[in-house]
């Protein structure tokens, strides 16, 4: 743990050095967020209801979305340069390091100036809770907590999953994103939006209705339009975890595929 607070600790370092930089870093980052949540708020200046909720009601989903992502992109995003790292033949010398590769490439340039992407998405998401009319129950208090984590814990597995491609396939770089970027636009929401085919690929063959629009129906006490039982709502801990599960064997195939660049 020591190797590791190490490479944080110097990380930090370098990315503040210049704090005027550092701050506008900081200030322009939010707006990769931000964005999200004003074309939903820009969508409903035309409509009352987006695919059969209200304005406060898809805030939650947003929320839910935003600071999930916002999340896992600063903690687990900068693993899609892997294929970078394996075209130049950095990850070589990675792996002969005594410590495990996959913290070690999340230290290396671990983003410190997209915190402010999470802390906008945690602002988001609690005014959306205290704005939607919530009946809050322990079980919802709990949810609230769980659903959020659920979801970065599954955000950041599909970071893994997608980047763990650049082992068989160096310019992967565009599919990663349509699935990593695309899920961050899917889950900002409701699901009840999209083409039956669509959702069915993206919402439950993808796991992405898990991380916002079910523990957002739990949370609002709403039936599923789709038709799903209530149940599902609480599901999201779960999800994540077999997400985690695949992401973590994936690494370990994707590890032994890698044969070096010979450099």
């Amino acid at each position: 743990m020591r190797a590791y607070r190490a490479l944080f600790g110097a990380q930090a370092r370098s990315q503040t050095a210049y704090r005027t930089s550092f701050v506008v870093d900081l200030v322009g980052n939010v707006g990769a967020t931000a964005f999200d949540v004003v074309t939903v708020l820009v969508l409903y200046g035309v409509t009352r209801e987006l695919g059969g909720f209200t304005l406060r009601e898809t805030l939650v989903i947003v929320g839910l979305s935003s600071f999930a992502f916002a999340a896992a992109d600063l903690l687990v995003g900068n693993i899609e340069r892997l294929s970078r790292y394996v075209r130049t033949g950095l990850f070589d010398a990675v792996l002969v390091r005594p410590l495990a590769a996959l913290p070690q490439l999340l230290l290396m340039d671990l983003p410190v100036r997209k915190v402010s992407r999470v802390v906008f998405g945690l602002a988001v998401l609690l005014t959306a809770l205290a704005s939607a009319g919530i009946e809050w129950t322990p079980g919802r208090v709990a949810l609230a907590v769980v659903a959020p984590l659920a979801g970065i814990v599954f955000f950041g597995a599909v970071f893994v999953i997608t980047a763990t491609v650049s082992f068989y396939w160096i310019d992967s770089g565009q599919l990663a994103n349509s699935v990593t970027y695309g899920g961050r636009d899917f889950t900002s929401y409701p699901a009840t939006i999209y083409g039956s085919w669509f959702r069915a690929l993206f919402a439950y063959g993808l796991g992405f209705a898990f991380v916002s629009y079910h523990p957002a129906l739990a949370l609002l006490g709403r039936a599923d339009p789709l038709g799903l039982p209530g149940w599902v709502g609480w599901a999201a801990p779960g999800v994540a975890a077999v997400a985690a599960a695949v992401a973590a064997l994936a690494w370990r195939v994707g590890i032994r595929h890698y044969r070096s660049t010979g450099s």
